[in-house]
This record gives C-alpha cells, structure tokens and sequence, in this order.
C-alpha cells in the first residue's frame, strides 16, 4: 500500500521537500506542477532524487480542460497533453490528474466528452502512463464522480480511471456508502482531506477550510472503508487544497501522523483490509493527571509557591537529591522544580517560569509511548540519578514534556521512591480542591491543528467545535478536548497575533505552553471563603458583570450578591450550572482557576472568557501603572 502526500504541503525547494517527505514516512508524492516548474533541474534529475529517497512519483497534477474543447482549440489541447506525458515519462511519474473541464466555450456533448477521453487514454497509453479523472464540483459539466464513472465506464480503457477526493465526495454531506458500486480497480487515485461541519460554497470550503484526517468531521473512515472494499488498492494521499494556510515544516510528520492513524483505525474494524502499514498499539485511555510541574528559578519559584499557599496547597515531599518540591491538595500534584541542572532549569532558561512537564495517569505507559512514537512523537529521555525512575515520556507542545505513569510498575510509587516526607509544624486547612478540572495550552493559532492531532490521534479523546473568543485585543480561538468520561479536559487556545493576551502570553514564554491550570471544588461558595482566609489573590471582575446575570439567567439577587462578592464567574446550560473563579496572573500571564460543576455541565464557561480577558487586562494595565 502507498502513503502520499502532495508536494504543497512542505515549503522550501522541491528536493528539500522530498527530503522532508520521506523522512516522514511516506513512500509516494502528488507533484504540484508549479513546484517543478519553479525547479532548476531537469525531470530526470528530478526524477533520480525521488529514486533516491525511495519515493515514487505517484501522481502529477493538474491537467485541466480537455473533454469537450472546441474544434478550433482541440488540436492545441492534445498537444498540451503530449508535452506533459512526455514530461511524466522523463520524470518517472505514473499517473496525470485530468480534472474535468470548466470553461464555459467547453461542449456539454456527452458523446464528444467520452471520444476526447479516449483518444487521451490511448496517449497516456501509448507513453505506459495513466489518467486519473477527477470530477471538480464546479466544473462545466462532469461535477459528480458519479458523472465522471460512468465517462470511465463508457470509455472503457485500462489506461482512463478515477480520482476520487474525500472533501468532494463528502463536505456536502454526501454519505460515503454511494460509491460502492464503483469497482476499485477503476479508481486510480484517492486524494483525503477532512473539513468541518459548514454549510457554504464548496469551492470556498476547499480554499479556506480544508483540513488534516481528524481534524474535521468529514466520515473519512466510512469512505477509506467503502473504497478499501471495493477493492480499490491504489495510494492514499494527502491533497493540500486549503490555500490560506502558508505550507508548514510539521505538515509532513502531521500529515503521515493523521493518514496513519485513519489506515489503522479502519483496520481496526476491518481486519480483512490489510493497508500494509504496521497495526499500532490500541489508542490509549488517560484516567487522569498525576502532576503538573514547573520550572522556575528561586525567585519564580518563591512567587509561585506563595501563590499556592493561598490556595491552600501544602509541601508534603521534596526530592532526595535536587531542588525539587511536591505541593499537593486533594488529588492534585503540583511539583515546583528549582533545581540547576536537568531538563527543567534547561526550560527555564529558554521559557522562563512556566509548566515544563505534566503527567499522565495510564492503563500501560510503554504502550502508550510505543503509539505515539509510532505516529512520529518522539520520546524523551534524560539521565537519571541513582534511585530514581527511569519514566516513559515523550515530547509536548512547546517545550512541555508528558511522563505517563502506570500501576503495572513501580512509576506510580514515585513519591515514594524519589522524595522524601516534609515535616509540618501544623496542618494546612484544604479549601476543598479535589483534583484538577482542565488544563489550558495556548500557542498559536497555526500550530493548534497540529497539537489537536497530536492528542486525538494518540489518546482516546473527542473533540468540540472550535470556539471564537473575543479579546479584548482580538480574537482567540479555542477547541476544548477530553477524554470519553472527562478524566483529562484540555482546551487548546490558538492566537493570532501578539496583540490579545494569549499572543503577549507566547511572546514572554517564548513558544507555546500550559497558561492556565483549572483546579475543580465541590462547593466553590465554601472554598471562596476558605481562599479568602488564606489570602488568595483573585482577579477582580467587573460590576457590570453580576448586574447583567439577572437579565442573562434569571438568577435571584441573594445568588448574584454572592457571586459578586466573591468575585465569581456563572454559567448555565440545560440544568447544568458552572462556577469560576481565578487568580490574578503571574510569570506573564499564567493564572489558576477554581471551578465548581453542577447538574452535568460539560463546557467550560465560553461565555465568561471575554469577561476573563477583559479582566486580566486591566489587572495587568494597574500593574503597568503602578510600576510607572
């Protein structure tokens, strides 16, 4: 089975694209034809490189216009088409994309479409080459791969076959089950790309919105099943078509990652369909977070343990041999590493203070890391003292790391093994925090598909429409994703531009990171009191706010006092209510957050953001102000 990518998908020279295209993994290329035109070798030393990296040149695209031209052009066309099979030949490549014509001077003469498609399959024939007819929905006439199948059928040449697109076939809402009845051995090429739920002109979706296997919502694996049963046995191929995002280095491993994953999900179901790709460990079920840490200097250090105190953390352990601390309440673990060796003073030193590693609670942690290297993650590793464990772990977003910990194994007994017990002069009182709710990775907005692939693909996880959240500076887009029973939530919050807080939060970071920590209460009125007692620096939200809830919800005064007096944020949806309160920002912009859900709530209070946003910036304006 081939894995194939289009050219587009990687910037730089094409050699430098090939290079990056079969370290990725794939074994085949859709040529963009601009990409060698802009090429200074010839299509033999083209085609000698690709030989080299062990690629073919599965498909070169695209030949538009030929079925139906007029009279007058018909001979300038064939001959259009015998400059480009003569090219193939020299450049190795296999199969000519023929997308169906959409100039409006082009005949609509069924008959005479078919005899154009012939004569072409007896060129193509003639050079030991292939046409791949796609069917383009706003072409002239043939806008169906049903139009463009039954052309094939009447034609009925070896050398004429179909391409199919997945984001044709299915952004409509077409249902993948209608091409059943076309015979695999008829279809030459299959081009896959996911789009999401949207109602609007294809063309426009195709330019805007075109999107990675999983990244959307497109039933990608209903029609890689359908077309794999029928018997079709061809490359699958990843077919860049959304134009307004700029080609991407991580494109390659991204989209080897994403076509993997789809293959083996579908394999998964259906063992008889063998995609000749190795089956990857079962996608692996997260049951919570065991730790979150940072790195932090003594300074940045002290700021946050500071901050933890007030919301009643205490330090239980600190590690037998380095600068390192274990704050904890509840079933929450906060690890504060100030050491001046390792891989944290080494994040340090590139982010400044901020969450260097977070870990995972799992059912088999080797598996887990076995999966994710599978699908291009790559693992990590750092020299381990004597007496500490040597924990799986695999590189995150930014500078993150994620350690996985299992009960099959020593891993959960950590803070047994590498940190001692911190005596206590007297017990902390806990403000009621059980464990942590959600956590909050902002990044930009160019590398938040990738990040979301990163974890669907690797966990078992669903994802949630995107969400626009309005800052006061721009806008910040969010995707909320968590695991099936809620034990992992995450929202990845991509920005644009370093205007809105979330981009000023990346400047002073310096990459993408964890900016918010959602820790979960089971009464937020009883620990609102209880982090007052203890000091705890919230964000002042505005008046306005509480005034309007009446208005917005219906709630009865004696309810809105409270909220405003402890500077609580509310949601409501169905029966479900949500309750937030948050820390004033430190380390440029990184901040807790106290949540309460009731009645099953499972958003995250996308209404309360701008509010939030609003907030942070004038805090941060005081600030600002008071350092003047």
């Amino acid at each position: 089975m081939t894995l194939s990518i289009a050219t587009t998908f990687v910037p730089g020279s094409l050699p430098a694209k090939l290079e990056a295209i079969a370290a990725a993994g794939f074994t085949a290329v859709e040529l963009h034809e601009p990409d060698f035109t802009g090429y200074e070798g010839s299509a033999e030393d083209l085609h000698r490189i690709a030989s080299d990296l062990g690629l073919r040149i599965a498909l070169l695209k695209s030949f538009h216009d030929l079925e139906g031209a007029p009279t007058e052009a018909r001979a300038q066309v064939f001959d259009r088409l015998e400059r480009k099979l003569d090219l193939m030949a020299r450049m190795g490549a296999e199969t000519l994309l023929l997308g169906t014509a959409t100039s409006t001077e082009y005949s609509e003469d069924s008959a005479r479409i078919a005899a154009d498609l012939a004569e072409a399959a007896e060129r193509a024939a003639a050079h030991e080459l292939r046409l791949a007819c796609l069917a383009l929905p706003w072409a002239r006439h043939v806008t169906t791969e049903m139009q463009a199948f039954e052309l094939v059928q009447q034609v009925d040449h070896p050398a004429l076959g179909l391409a199919l697109n997945s984001f044709f076939s299915l952004a409509d809402g077409s249902k993948p089950a209608r091409l059943r009845d076309i015979p695999g051995e008829k279809i030459f090429h299959v081009q896959l790309s996911d789009a999401p739920a949207i109602d609007g002109d294809i063309r426009h979706l195709k330019r805007h919105f075109s999107l990675l296997p999983g990244q959307g919502r497109l039933n990608l694996a209903g029609f890689v099943r359908v077309l794999a049963r029928s018997g079709y046995r061809g490359p699958w191929s990843l077919a860049r078509v959304n134009e307004g995002d700029p080609a991407s280095a991580s494109l390659a491993t991204d989209g080897f990652r994403a076509l993997v994953n789809l293959l083996n999900d579908v394999s998964a179901t259906e063992p008889d369909l063998d995609f000749g790709i190795d089956r990857l460990p079962e996608r692996v079920h997260a049951t919570g977070w065991e730790f979150i840490e940072f790195a932090a200097d003594d300074v940045s250090g002290a700021q946050l343990t500071k901050l933890l105190e007030t919301l009643s953390f205490r330090m239980e352990r600190r590690h037998v041999s380095k600068s390192v601390e274990l704050w904890r309440q509840g079933a929450v673990n906060i690890v504060v590493n100030t050491d001046r060796e390792g891989f944290a003073r080494e994040a340090f030193l590139e982010h400044g203070p901020s969450v260097c590693d977070m870990g995972m609670r799992v059912k088999d942690a080797a598996q887990t890391v076995a999966r994710a290297a599978a699908l291009g993650t790559p693992e990590f590793r750092q020299p381990v003292g004597t007496g500490e464990l040597q924990i799986p772990a695999i590189r995150g977003i930014g500078a993150n790391v994620v350690h996985f910990i299992d009960q099959q194994s020593n891993l959960h007994r950590v803070w047994d093994i590498e940190f001692e017990p911190v005596a206590k002069a007297e017990a902390t009182q806990p403000a009621g925090i059980r464990r942590i709710d959600h956590v909050a990775q902002t990044m930009r907005y160019d590398e938040m598909q990738h990040w979301l692939l990163y974890y669907i693909s690797t966990f078992e996880m669903k994802k949630s429409p995107t969400v626009n959240v309005a800052d006061p500076s721009g806008v910040v887009r969010s995707q909320a994703i968590e695991t099936p029973e809620g034990e992992i939530r995450l929202n990845l919050n991509g920005a644009e531009g370093q205007q809105t807080l979330a981009g000023s939060f990346l400047k002073g970071a310096d990459g993408a990171g964890v900016q918010h920590i959602a820790l979960l209460t089971d009464d937020i009125f009883e620990t609102s009191a209880l982090l007052e007692a203890a000091g705890f620096p919230r964000l002042a939200i505005s008046p306005n706010y509480h005034d309007d809830l009446h208005g917005s919800f219906g709630l009865e005064d004696a309810l809105i006092d409270r909220l405003r007096a402890g500077n609580i944020l509310y949601d409501r949806d169905g029966k479900g209510e949500y309750f937030q309160i948050y820390s004033q920002p430190i380390f440029n912009g990184f901040f807790f957050e106290i949540v309460q859900r009731r009645g099953g709530y499972q958003g995250y209070g996308a209404r309360n953001a701008a509010i939030r946003l609003a907030a942070q910036a004038q805090h941060l304006q005081h600030v600002a102000e008071e350092m003047a």
